[in-house]
């Protein structure tokens, strides 16, 4: 089963880069997503067998992650289908100057979108070390593309720079597997090697400050890819000049890969009794990330680049679980699946919104809630979604952190957490109320226009699934979010 999950959007990939036809090749992106989610569904049902020697495997961290994964790809594929008709040759070209749609190959675009699902289900299934770091850095080679798809020198700027940034981050991430062979080498342990069961068995053999300096360097290597400040530089303006389509799974899908990598660490080091070491550098980055974007998402025009500053909130909210430990983690898990979910949602309807109004400032954007009915109603729903409020799921997830650290009497950690997020809340709303209300500025945006249904529905239905985990968590997916929870202590 395993390697189906990573077979199916390789081929597909290879075979959309060599199809002429639009709409075959849009099918088969739809369709790949479509036989993605399956498998993944039926990895639920039957848990696949360890393949590769063990290198390849799902636990109950990895199931979580792949799900989250497969889900939105299936839904950005669904939206693609649209996006690209509007976009591409024999759709509308050029709606913001110097975007030039119609020389973005949509065949590379697809091919990259769909190698890009493949590289982030080798990370979620990896089990040793380094072929988790080769998978994490094929997302960064197979993403690079998507954000350069507009053609525009921002977008050029913004792809130099994510790769010049998440590949410092990722070469500190390769040391750190260095400095992790040589913690699991000597002392008689000469069957451990980098997997991560095997590391699990014989923790208590690691030498103990090899290990912690390996956690340092996956913490600052892959916490370059996650967002978190201050290494979160590229996020901003990757997600604000990459396609929307893009910028759901970057957000909503690559920042949990990229985690997944953090937590492989942490759970190396709690097997080791290490955990307190780990959990302390987990709330701080936390805190540290969340206070960044209270800086920078009040007064923010753009509201892409809002979303993106959003996302670096959202990672150090799940950093902070991780370090409390206890009941934070399974907070952390639940979170991790509400903010993807409602993120994906938000960037998917900045598409419809950027479409119709051609600028993605927030001054020039009035009157969503008539312009774009459905739209403006998932993205008026979706900012309470995102803030954690009642009675959406992240609201469940951000105060089981919360009690958590009530409960550790952290009260610090508490009150500087709630104060973050209601500076956040307010910014937020003020910027996405104001794009809902009032009437358009631009008499050439008609008061009201027909959405089609490929371009709405997948983030209604995400925004759906963040309200029910909000009212009720269905036992198949409590249980997997335990499992998640579990395996990191």
């Amino acid at each position: 089963m395993i390697p189906a999950l990573l077979l199916i959007p390789t081929l597909a990939g290879l075979v959309a880069y060599f199809v002429r036809a639009n709409a075959p090749r849009r099918m088969l992106l739809v369709l790949a997503g479509v036989a993605h989610a399956t498998l993944t569904g039926a990895t639920w049902v039957a848990e696949p067998a360890p393949w590769w020697g063990g290198w390849l495997g799902l636990d109950g961290l990895g199931r979580l992650f792949l799900s989250i994964t497969s889900v939105l790809f299936l839904a950005a594929a669904v939206y693609a289908a649209a996006y690209l008709r509007r976009e591409m040759p024999g759709g509308r070209e050029d709606f913001e100057e110097g975007f030039l749609f119609d020389n973005a190959p949509e065949a590379t675009f697809t091919a990259c979108l769909l190698l890009f699902l493949a590289a982030m289900t080798l990370v979620t299934t990896s089990q040793a070390f380094g072929l988790l770091w080769i998978a994490v850095e094929a997302t960064t080679l197979a993403s690079a593309p998507l954000i350069y798809f507009h053609r525009h020198h921002r977008s050029l700027e913004a792809t130099w720079k994510y790769l010049l940034i998440c590949s410092v981050g990722i070469a500190l991430a390769l040391l750190g597997n260095f400095f992790l062979a040589v913690a699991a080498s000597g002392h008689g342990i000469t069957s451990v090697g980098l997997v991560l069961p095997d590391l699990l068995h014989g923790a208590s053999d690691l030498r103990v400050a090899w290990l912690r300096a390996a956690f340092l360097l996956f913490l600052v290597g892959y916490g370059t890819k996650v967002g978190l400040a201050p290494l979160h530089t590229w996020l901003p303006d990757a997600h604000s000049e990459a396609p929307s389509v893009v910028s759901a799974l970057l957000s909503g899908a690559l920042l949990n890969c990229a985690l997944l990598g953090i937590m492989r660490a942490q759970q190396v080091c709690a097997a080791a009794g290490q955990a307190a070491f780990g959990q302390g550098l987990l709330i701080g980055f936390g805190l540290l990330s969340m206070g960044v974007a209270a800086v920078f998402i009040p007064g923010q025009s753009d509201y892409k680049r809002m979303l993106a500053y959003s996302s670096v909130e959202h990672m150090g909210i799940l950093t902070l679980g991780l370090g409390l430990g206890g009941a934070a983690t399974f907070g952390s898990m639940l979170h991790a699946v509400n903010h993807s979910l409602t993120k994906a949602a938000l960037f998917l309807v900045a598409g419809n919104i950027l479409a119709a109004y051609r600028s993605k400032s927030a001054d020039d954007v009035r009157g969503v809630l008539r312009t774009l009915p459905v739209s403006g109603v998932v993205w008026v729903a979706a900012l309470f979604a995102i803030t954690g409020s009642p009675p959406f799921g992240s609201f469940t997830s951000e105060l089981t952190i919360l009690k958590a650290a009530l409960d550790q009497g952290r009260a610090t950690v508490a009150i500087t957490y709630l104060a973050l997020l209601a500076v956040i809340f307010v910014g937020m709303a003020t910027a996405v109320l104001g794009m809902a209300q009032g009437a358009p500025n631009d008499a050439r945006v008609p008061t009201a226009r027909r959405e089609p249904l490929l371009s709405v529905a997948p983030a209604v239905a995400l925004v759906g699934v963040v309200l029910l985990l909000g009212l009720y968590i269905p036992p198949v997916v409590r249980s997997a979010i335990e499992s998640a929870a579990s395996a990191l202590g």
